[in-house]
């Protein structure tokens, strides 16, 4: 190939990009199909909602793509309320991607090979993604295993001259509750029994707010309904406060949105609460705040005891066990009395 005067030699897997690019291109203009912006974040709601302002920066940086996220199919109710994404592809962990071709495909999903890895295989025109040693080829910025979730994606697309702002976590209208609004909701599962506060204090919390006057309301997914129940009828609650499996993940944006207040472990609950701008009480165990937590500043209480430890583990972390029921009754009077919103 002649460049500028001077001959390039071209190579079997350059020659192989090249017709593969000019196939896309070709395709594109006879179908009149926009080009595909693929984004991989195949892991749960919290994993979801902080990384809204890295997909809401990839939108505003390709106006003309087909933003194509690949998530598990049940995230796909929030979408609406993110905005800009025009397809869902249901992925459940790292891959494989079922996608094709796109222009450029995102590595949201983590600091492994095997997400990265997944997008190669689906031959995009270009990755974006922190750079991995198992992966060579791949430019990107260092893995900062300290980095805040949200301001981790922001920055890796900061990298690539694409602007992104940690605080657009804000998620659109909800319309109205299902129950009215003004209740608190205690929310007591969580994905990893490392992070779950005992249900036993869960209860005691929700008893002392009915106590005071407070609608309390126990929330979960469908696997988290025995759960539920359980805390519900150690704090003396009837059965209709129990909403944990009655409620799709539109339906429980609405109700955070118009409550007063989240009792929560470190989990996605506590994420919803601060896209919705509800007032939280959020139980950190082996993950510090600074890496997961609410951001400083807003309506939000992030309990910690200072120490870390393994997020997977099949029993409940030393630290958030230190952290006592009076504790959390402190933060949600607190939250409770100034009605922040």
């Amino acid at each position: 190939m002649r460049v500028g005067g001077n001959v390039v030699a071209v190579t079997g897997e350059m020659t192989g990009e090249m017709n593969r690019e000019m196939t896309r291109e070709t395709t594109r203009e006879m179908t009149g199909e926009r080009p595909a912006l693929l984004v991989l974040r195949g892991l749960r709601l919290g994993d979801l909602l902080t990384a809204v302002p890295a997909l809401r920066a990839l939108r505003r940086a390709h106006p003309n793509h087909r933003l194509v996220l690949a998530t598990p199919a049940y995230l796909g109710g929030l979408l609406p309320l993110i905005g800009g994404i025009d397809e869902l592809v249901d992925v459940s962990g790292p891959g494989p991607v079922p996608f094709e071709t796109p222009d450029v495909a995102v590595n949201l999903h983590g600091s492994g090979p095997e997400s990265l890895m997944a997008l190669r295989r689906t031959r995009p025109g270009r990755v974006l993604s922190h750079a991995h040693p198992g992966v060579p080829g791949v430019e990107g910025p260092t893995w900062r295993p300290e980095a805040h979730e949200v301001s981790r994606w922001c920055a890796m697309l900061e990298w690539y001259g694409i602007p992104a702002d940690p605080g657009d976590l804000e998620l659109g209208e909800t319309g109205a509750s299902p129950l009215g609004g003004g209740e608190v909701l205690v929310h007591p599962g969580a994905s990893a029994r490392a992070r779950q506060w005992p249900p036993e204090r869960f209860a005691r919390v929700a008893a002392e707010l009915t106590r005071a006057g407070h609608r309390v309301v126990i929330t979960g997914g469908v696997t988290e309904t025995a759960l539920a129940r359980h805390v519900a009828a150690a704090a003396g609650l009837p059965e209709d406060a129990v909403l944990a499996g009655h409620t799709d993940l539109p339906g429980v944006a609405a109700l955070t949105r118009h409550a007063a207040l989240v009792v929560c472990g470190d989990t996605g609950m506590s994420h919803l609460a601060t896209a919705v701008g509800t007032p939280s009480v959020v139980l950190c165990g082996p993950v510090p705040p600074a890496r997961w937590g609410p951001p400083e500043g807003g309506p939000h209480r992030a309990l910690w005891a200072g120490r870390t430890g393994d997020p997977h583990a099949d029993r409940p972390d030393p630290g958030l066990l230190e952290i006592g029921v009076p504790e959390v009754l402190d933060a949600a009077w607190s939250l409770l009395e100034v009605g922040v919103r």
